[in-house]
């Protein structure tokens, strides 16, 4: 079978990659030299903690075996299974982390409530004041910047992998085919176009308007700490974001605890992942209405500062980049992915939804799965 894949960011690497595995060819076509949106411009966060349960969270796990496994394999990825904590402060926060264990899937997820002596001697770097800290023992982390070059290398090697860029792909032509911006045709028995954010032109072509829309955010990545931060860290306010801590407590902390102005008006947490040069990537913002900003404003980097600061009881090193990023997410956002038929041989596969890097692989997967291959 001979697959063709539009898109190079990590989902449509993900597909390409389980179509090699499974003995197939791949054409893989891209429009820029390599990817250029979220799939770079995140925080290589494989992030089971904060995910709904049933689909999301069976989607979250099995993407976190199959990063492992192809971590073991493709050593660049800097796969690193490190966990998470999330400090909480105050009895309305302390609240919400002991329902989150209370969960029968807690046990799935790795959650367990330390200490701050137990969460220090986790992340010895946690030197601020703070009452407790959820574990989250399944999380993990990869580097975002050379994820998708390093398994190109690999997939490179297989002979059956061939890497088209700077070639936009313009038109699906009949079944199985499209054809790029410099004229040629792409044939092969299914074509899966994993183009993120990009939903206009072609997509809106071929799939009309898809229950999709994109959001925009922000970040930034620090010098080097001069210490390791051996987790991921995360604070409350990911509680109030993410769907596996609704809960009465919840419920409570929103009603009886606002969140800092900054922080509600950019509907901000902190997430925060050491990358392997020792710098931290900070963030983020969330903006659902267009049209977005073209630019990035301080106050959300300013309040990212002090929050990391009170957690880590020491200055931030000098922040060295800031970035803004655009992601698709499912309207209905208890959707994991929106896959669709768009002709016959041709699937959009779009909308992870900040998922992306978390579930790419057991979304392929399903793809494959599905498509029979």
């Amino acid at each position: 079978m001979k697959v063709i894949v539009v898109g190079a960011g990590v989902v449509g690497t993900m597909h390409a990659w389980q179509a090699v595995e499974r003995g197939h060819e791949v054409v893989h076509i891209e429009r820029e030299a390599e990817a250029r949106g979220a799939s770079l411009r995140n925080f290589g966060q494989i992030w089971v903690s904060g995910r709904a349960g049933g689909e999301e969270l069976d989607t979250a796990l099995r993407a976190r075996e199959l990063w492992e496994g192809i971590g073991a394999r493709v050593p660049k990825l800097g796969f690193r299974a490190i966990g998470s904590l999330t400090p909480v402060r105050g009895a309305l926060e302390l609240g919400v982390a002991e329902a989150a264990v209370a969960r029968d899937d807690a046990a799935a997820r790795g959650y367990k409530l330390l200490t701050p002596e137990e969460a220090r001697a986790v992340n010895p770097a946690l030197r601020g004041a703070f009452d407790a800290a959820l574990w989250c023992e399944r999380d993990a982390a990869v580097e975002p910047r050379t994820a998708q070059l390093a398994l190109r290398e690999a997939l490179l090697a297989s002979g059956r992998y061939t890497f088209l860029p700077h070639r936009e792909v313009r038109e699906v032509v009949g079944e199985h085919a499209v054809r790029d911006d410099h004229g040629d045709v792409h044939t092969g028995d299914a074509v899966v176009l994993c183009t993120g954010a990009w939903l206009s032109g072609l997509v809106r072509e071929v799939a009309g308007e898809v229950p999709v829309r994109r959001v925009r955010l922000q970040m930034m990545q620090t010098d080097p700490l001069d210490e390791p931060l051996t987790t991921s860290v995360a604070d409350a306010d990911s509680f109030r974001y993410y769907p596996a801590y609704a809960s009465a407590a919840l419920d409570a902390l929103n009603a009886g605890q606002a969140q800092d102005p900054t922080a509600a008006a950019h509907k901000m947490q902190l997430l925060m992942v050491q990358r392997l040069d020792g710098g931290l990537t900070i963030g983020d913002t969330h903006e659902y209405e267009h049209p977005f900003a073209f630019d990035t404003v301080e106050e959300p980097y300013e309040h990212l500062t002090r929050v990391v600061e009170s957690l880590l009881g020491r200055p931030l090193p000098r922040v060295r980049r800031r970035w803004a990023g655009v992601y698709a997410q499912c309207t209905d956002t208890t959707r994991v992915v929106h896959r669709q038929r768009v002709r016959d041989g041709v699937w959009l596969v779009t909308g992870p939804g900040g998922r992306g890097m978390t579930c790419s692989p057991a979304i392929a997967e399903t793809t494959a799965n599905e498509l029979g291959w």
